[in-house]
């Protein structure tokens, strides 16, 4: 069972706070129940996969953030994954359920959705080249996040399950990129060289409260799940640029 639902759009999550805790928090609360119901409480047969964030982290105590790291969430979203991610550690240690959290950092691809920065600034690049727009509106360009590609990380996901026992892990790169980078990327994979020209912030694009850096340490997944990331950074932004 991968419980991958969420409310998981961070800016959304201020104008929706009551439907983020209800889905991204309690939501984890129900599926964890029917494993707990469905299943039985000796030798359950199920094992469950919970989509942790390293939004949970938030404004970090420390650098880089391991599974030992506490939490200080920034957002509606980051408060309601810490919530799924405690009730996931307390099912475990209550019922005995094969119960894992993945604390996923950034995962990014093609198939990410529009409001996302990394999709909205890969497909604005695409369409100014193409004539179809002539700028790209954003907040905050210095956050520094930890970036890597979606594919590698579901595999990180599958490997958790496929393990003798139960428990939490940090999936990462271990390298940090703040948006100027990806912006700097993407428009020269677009061949439009210098992105400046092109972009233009706006007030209405920035959060109430800030995560200004995140760099995960997957030490843990690397030595227990034999997981180690395959797409660079570099290779991600030109493929989603494509």
């Amino acid at each position: 069972f991968y419980n991958l639902g969420s409310i998981s759009f961070v800016a959304m999550s201020f104008n929706q706070a009551e439907l983020t805790g209800n889905v991204t928090g309690l939501g984890v609360l129900r599926a964890l129940e029917a494993v707990r119901m469905v299943g039985g409480v000796a030798n359950n047969p199920i094992r469950f996969y919970q989509a942790s964030s390293s939004e949970m982290f938030g404004k970090v105590r420390e650098t880089p953030q391991t599974e030992r790291t506490p939490f200080h969430p920034r957002s509606p979203y980051g408060v309601a994954k810490v919530y799924g991610h405690d009730i996931t550690v307390n099912y475990r240690e209550s019922y005995g359920l094969f119960a894992c959290s993945g604390i996923l950092f950034n995962h990014e691809g093609p198939r990410r959705g529009l409001e996302f920065v990394t999709r909205k600034i890969t497909n604005t690049a695409a369409r100014i080249k193409l004539g179809i727009d002539n700028e790209l509106v954003l907040g905050n360009l210095d956050s520094k996040r930890d970036w890597g590609y979606a594919g590698d990380y579901v595999k990180a996901m599958w490997l958790m399950l496929q393990q003798s026992e139960p428990d939490d892990f940090v999936i990462a790169t271990g390298e940090t990129h703040s948006i100027e980078d990806f912006l700097t990327l993407a428009f020269v994979n677009a061949g439009l060289g210098d992105w400046r020209p092109y972009v233009r912030q706006d007030k209405k694009f920035f959060r109430p409260a800030e995560v200004d850096l995140l760099i995960g340490d997957p030490t843990k997944a690397r030595e227990k799940l034999g997981w180690t990331r395959e797409v660079t950074f570099p290779q991600l932004v030109e493929m989603m640029v494509a």
